[in-house]
């Protein structure tokens, strides 16, 4: 069988299945045919190995991602997310969390049950606070590298 204009590889399917669902397949196939580029080197081209996992030709390097497409919705919303400031302060204490001992966390845990109500409206808005203090921080340290690098630079 020969494709056609309108259904393209879909032809293959001829006149079963329905055109719903063929329509459905044609979107699919034609996503996970284009040339996708590498985000850590932004050149070469991703190859699909399996559902889910592609590998650059140029960098060789394995990234997860959507059955069908590198980079998926979800997944990018996810990442612009995490690159905001706000955010980037609860990773450091997530990271804190992580550095302590389990025996640590699970008393740390008993506490928090033992706080009432209103110590923990006040808790959350002292960290909402801190974030915003910290965000200014966080400013001041990154200028100051900047400047550093375009000393070394010179």
């Amino acid at each position: 069988m020969s494709k056609t204009k309108k259904v393209h590889s879909t032809g293959r399917f001829g006149s079963r299945y329905g055109v719903g669902i063929r329509k459905r397949v044609l979107k699919v196939e034609l996503q996970q045919k284009q040339k996708q580029n590498c985000p850590d080197c932004n050149h070469g081209i991703l190859k699909r190995k399996a559902s889910g996992i592609y590998e650059c030709s140029k960098c060789n390097k394995q990234i997860a991602g959507g059955a069908y497409v590198p980079e998926t919705m979800t997944g990018s919303l996810i990442k612009k997310i995490v690159s905001q400031k706000k955010f980037s302060s609860g990773i450091e204490e997530l990271n804190e969390i992580k550095e302590q001992p389990f025996s640590e966390k699970v008393e740390q845990k008993g506490e928090e049950k033992k706080e009432s109500k209103k110590e923990k409206l006040l808790t959350k808005a002292k960290s909402v606070l801190g974030m915003q203090t910290f965000s200014k921080k966080f400013d001041q340290k990154h200028e100051h590298k900047k400047e550093e690098k375009k000393e070394d630079k010179k």
